[in-house]
């Protein structure tokens, strides 16, 4: 009965963590509905219908519908998540990075400052292009803005940004102060949003008959086989054996004991399709710059999901992605030194170089794996869904995005409860070998 009396603020705290989360995400989903002044967003969203299959219509789908109906989030996530892959790929480059990275959360506070810089920059460039290309004649769906003026430029461009900024920091207040990933649960919520109008669109084109049953029912076995699939691998990991020395200190004996360390299939979760897909959109930039040129032309006809030249270039970006932030958050060295450093050594295994050599082939074997894996379940029902007039929210992306996540953040739940309960315990302990000696007294 104490130990449930104790624990319950500990449990206060993780529900209030759990409202938190909710209620940011909540709030974002309101922002997504406050609509830039002086667009037509009747004329907009039926371009966007015309779009669903274009990389236009991935981004509306990262952005929650927020570029379809152009609210001030219309760029959601993906300036930070660009900035992101840019400060992660010049730490490797870049000494003066490479030197804050190793010097703790200190340094990762400076990287993530420059971070933040990067995402106002490419906001700024973004919300300049997506206004040049809404004031554009190569739009066939007539005048979407109903005052083009330089002024509406500058405040479309400020209010843009200035949406990013807070996107930003609602996911980072989330991630401090919340249950999971911040960035990562914004972009889940915005695809669970859009699932339901999707659902009701496809029995509309059922109706209608537009769309067979047969397509309806291929299409939800393949999302139910990329669900289960998702899950099966997201909780697969090797256990690599680890055996403790015995150690004599004055009457005690420690050590002695065998754990197992274990490596994911998939350690890069989510990251690797979410920033090859913050990747594809320069194409559209570089297309809304000059949109009456042939290179736009080419990038929207032929750059498009279920091309062969999208698919390539996602397929090939994935795996760079999950062996490049693989290599980022798996250490090797340091995780073979802190075993060696407690007495800790793998059967069969020298500790030190030799432990370090070991962990690197066996993570490079699972990350081979879990690249193939993802690269499979991102592309693979791309190319089924191609063939038949659906919306690209039925893509193996969004699906991967919305399962990993939601495993993530639930895994990240329990954790939080097992700590509680061991702090509950810690405290009963306490209090139980403290009312004893008063007790003797």
């Amino acid at each position: 009965m104490e130990q449930k009396i104790s624990s319950l603020p500990e449990m206060n705290h993780l529900q209030k963590k759990i409202l938190f989360t909710l209620g940011f995400l909540a709030l974002y989903r309101v922002g997504v509905h406050i609509p830039i002044p002086g667009v037509d967003t009747n004329a907009l969203s039926e371009f966007f219908k015309s779009q669903g299959a274009n990389l236009l219509g991935t981004l509306n789908m990262f952005s929650g519908g927020a570029l379809e109906r152009f609210s001030i989030f219309a760029l959601g996530v993906m300036p930070y998540i660009s900035a992101s892959i840019i400060a992660q790929l010049l730490t490797v480059v870049v000494p003066h990075l490479e030197q804050l990275s190793k010097e703790g959360d200190a340094g990762r506070r400076k990287i993530t400052q420059y971070t933040r810089y990067g995402t106002v920059l490419l906001a700024v460039v973004q919300g300049m292009m997506i206004a040049n290309t809404l004031t554009s004649d190569a739009l066939s769906t007539g005048q979407l803005v109903l005052n083009a003026t330089l002024s509406w430029k500058i405040m479309t461009t400020l209010s843009l940004t200035a949406g990013t900024c807070f996107v930003m920091w609602l996911g980072e207040q989330i991630t401090d102060r919340g249950v999971g990933n911040g960035i990562s649960l914004i972009i889940f919520a915005g695809i669970v949003a859009g699932l339901p109008s999707v659902v009701s669109n496809t029995y509309e084109q059922y109706n209608s008959q537009q769309m067979g049953l047969f397509p309806i029912l291929g299409i939800s076995a393949v999302c139910v086989i990329i669900c289960a699939g998702v899950v099966f691998v997201e909780q697969g990991a090797r256990q690599v054996p680890v055996q403790y020395a015995k150690r004599q200190v004055g009457r005690r004996q420690f050590g002695g004991q065998s754990s197992n360390l274990p490596m994911r299939v998939n350690s890069a979760g989510v990251i690797p399709p979410i920033f090859a897909s913050s990747l594809l959109q320069f194409p559209v930039t570089i297309a809304a710059i000059s949109p009456d040129t042939i290179l736009a032309n080419i990038i929207n006809t032929v750059f498009i999901p279920g091309g062969w030249l999208y698919n390539v270039v996602y397929l090939g970006l994935i795996i760079f992605f999950a062996y490049f932030y693989t290599s980022i958050t798996f250490k090797p060295d340091d995780i073979a030194e802190n075993l060696k450093k407690h007495g800790g050594f793998v059967p069969g295994i020298r500790p030190g170089p030799r432990t370090s050599e070991y962990l690197q082939k066996i993570i490079m074997r699972l990350t081979l794996t879990g690249s193939v894996y993802l690269a499979a379940v991102c592309v693979i029902p791309t190319i089924l869904t191609s063939r038949f007039d659906v919306q690209f929210y039925f893509g193996g992306t969004s699906l991967l995005i919305v399962v990993g996540v939601a495993l993530d953040t639930f895994r990240q739940i329990e954790a939080h409860r097992q700590s509680l309960r061991y702090d509950a315990f810690l405290k009963s302990s306490a209090s139980g070998g403290k009312s004893g000696r008063i007790r003797r007294r």
